[in-house]
């Protein structure tokens, strides 16, 4: 059975004494045949300073203040794709943010978010040289939410990607310190240091 935990306002349900380690990976799904249903993610939440309870939390408060709010969802189509979305309020003005899906939910280190989620696995990847490769790392395979900001720090973007969730799905958003998301060989899909992170639940 799904363990499932709602961000926000609505009650959590879960094994008591169990930590949310963030959606189980096993396997992700193209296809509305598969036995799993297709998953809806959602995370919201005012950006505090890294706490183990905290769903929104700025490592850099310089370019990620406290106070400053992140909305995101992940909405599956009866296409076998995912809309994906990405809104902030009071980052830093006219200012480009890099922001990636990753693999599990915010910690209190930054690097608690594990990689960036694909959904087909980068073989040479390891925990210490992440994935680079342009064939595995792109918008195509990974969920890219690279957002700019306006006059007040407000700043929405969305992607849709060709696969949708089940069993296993990203846990979180992260955003980076970088203003977009390189894209060649050896450089795919690093954006530096990450500087805040929200994180995802099923709805």
């Amino acid at each position: 059975m799904r363990r499932l935990l709602i961000v926000g306002t609505v009650m959590a349900i879960a094994p008591v004494g169990c930590a949310y380690h963030g959606i189980s990976i096993a396997r992700a799904s193209t296809s509305f045949d598969s036995p799993e249903s297709p998953l809806f993610l959602f995370g919201s939440g005012t950006l505090t300073p890294p706490n183990p309870v905290s769903k929104a939390i700025t490592y850099n408060p310089d370019l990620a203040p406290i106070g400053a709010a992140m909305t995101a969802r992940l909405i599956p189509s009866t296409d076998g794709s995912t809309r994906a979305e990405l809104t902030v309020f009071g980052l830093l003005p006219n200012r480009g943010y890099a922001a990636h899906a990753h693999t599990q939910t915010c910690g209190v280190t930054a690097d608690a978010a594990g990689r960036r989620f694909q959904n087909h696995l980068d073989p040479a990847a390891t925990s210490r040289a992440p994935s680079s490769n342009p064939r595995y790392a792109n918008p195509n395979n990974e969920i890219w939410l690279d957002v700019r900001t306006d006059d007040a720090g407000a700043g929405t973007s969305s992607t849709t990607v060709p696969f949708i969730l089940t069993d296993r799905a990203p846990g979180s958003i992260v955003v980076h310190e970088a203003t977009r998301t390189l894209t060649g060989p050896g450089h795919a899909g690093t954006a530096g240091a990450r500087i805040a992170c929200l994180t995802l639940a099923e709805r």
